[in-house]
């Protein structure tokens, strides 16, 4: 089905680029060696700045295929935007397989709120791995890997092909990674009949599967105005139709809190939130400016009704005037909901693998968003799911870390999890 052509990204695997820590298990030295690799995505392919060492990603990636023995795969998606993919063939590879998908991109980093490096994947007495990317998600992709070195190591095999799929720039909107991806004959090719993905840490005993996600959308509010001299009172300004819409906005956002807090069985995916996340315009400090934007932050439950959300918006616009404007970078649909029904075979799989190991199992809506966002409306079942837990919520976060005995804990979860998976009978 795949094969290992000639370097199509054009990467050289080293000869001796593994780290080694005395004493420390090589599964964890593994994972502190890819999250040493600086992948802070940038918002556009030519946003200045130093790029992604997404390469340093793909030479890590096609080492470890070679040394477990699977077929590796690499193309760009966009310049400099590879995409890779690892595969172990199933039995019957004509089924449809089990696609298990990890970012490989991170958010950028204040250096100065850390403890250490954020890219030194420096490591504690205590354990904790402090390093971005630790939680969100370069775990992930680790757990997949060291799972089916074991399993191959111990000589299974499996009815369902695996693909292990490694994406860029997750984290600024999946618009070079996820979404062009899926176009592509080499996703057809996969015939992908279940993916697994990222979750979140579980801060308690249990841990935290998502079985749907909040719909991003990100929004600006253009406001012109009136411009003049900084001494004199100006008339309808930008900044006036800034704060009418500010007002309405923080509003929506203070109601929602409200519910979330007033009905202890709610959590954070079940209502929408709303960030304001940008400020612009101006030119200097005495002159009133002729146009004003904000941008907004919003994460829609599954439960919102979408052009009702849509009107109320608009309608802050035209009150703050009628020249205002909404402009969406992101508004995706309502993101469909997948079965965590006994009946069905792949939530079964799942549920299964987490009874063997007698994990507490917490069923949310996503808060956030994740490539999951992208397969799921073409008909594809994604669970989100991150083997952590008993650990703070830090994705996004300064001093971001994770434990490596949690590290280790996760690597059998995830064997089971993949066991029950790639044997889903037709």
């Amino acid at each position: 089905m795949f094969s290992a052509p000639a370097n199509q990204c054009q990467s050289e695997v080293p000869t001796s680029g593994m780290l080694h820590y005395s004493g420390e298990d090589p599964a964890v030295t593994r994972f502190r060696e890819l999250l040493s690799i600086q992948t802070i995505s940038l918002k556009n392919l030519d946003t200045p700045g130093p790029q992604p060492d997404y390469y340093g990603v793909v030479r890590f990636l096609e080492r470890e295929a070679k040394e477990i023995g699977l077929l590796f795969k690499c193309f760009e998606v966009a310049p400099n935007r590879p995409v890779v993919i690892i595969s172990w063939e199933g039995a019957d590879p004509t089924l449809p397989s089990v696609m298990l998908n990890c970012h490989t991109d991170v958010v950028p980093v204040f250096q100065d709120k850390w403890e250490c490096d954020a890219f030194s994947a420096y490591k504690k007495e205590n354990g904790d791995i402090v390093a971005r990317g630790s939680q969100d998600m370069k775990c992930c992709g680790c757990w997949y890997l060291e799972a089916v070195r074991n399993l191959r190591a111990a000589g299974k095999s499996f009815l369902r092909t695996i693909h292990m799929t490694f994406m860029p720039d997750e984290e600024v909107g999946s618009f070079n990674g996820m979404i062009k991806f899926v176009q592509r004959e080499e996703f057809k090719e996969l015939n992908v009949g279940f993916c697994l993905d990222e979750g979140l840490a579980n801060p308690t005993d249990a841990f935290t599967v998502f079985y749907a996600e909040r719909s991003p959308w990100w929004l600006t509010i253009h406001c012109p105005g009136n411009p003049g001299h900084g001494s004199r009172f100006i008339e309808n300004t930008a900044v006036e139709k800034v704060r009418k819409i500010l007002n309405r906005a923080l509003d929506y956002r203070d109601s929602q809190e409200a519910r979330l807090n007033s009905d202890p069985s709610l959590r954070l995916g079940d209502v929408t939130t709303l960030n304001v996340t940008m400020l612009g315009g101006g030119v200097q400090w005495n002159v009133v400016p002729d146009s004003m934007s904000l941008g907004m932050d919003l994460r829609v439950t599954i439960t919102q009704d979408h052009q009702e959300l849509l009107e109320m918006i608009q309608g802050w616009a035209r009150e703050a005037g009628e020249d205002c404007t909404v402009e969406f970078r992101i508004r995706d649909s309502k993101s469909p909901v997948v079965s965590t029904d006994e009946s069905d075979p792949w939530w079964r799989a799942f549920s299964s693998a987490c009874k063997q190991r007698d994990l507490k199992v917490e069923k949310e809506v996503f808060p956030a968003g994740t490539d999951s966002r992208v397969i799921r409306p073409l008909g594809i079942p994604a669970l989100g799911f991150s083997a952590i837990n008993n650990t703070p919520i830090l994705l996004h976060d300064h001093n971001e870390f994770l434990n490596e005995r949690v590290f280790l804990k996760g690597i059998p979860i995830y064997e089971d999890i993949i066991s029950n998976l790639a044997s889903v009978k037709p």
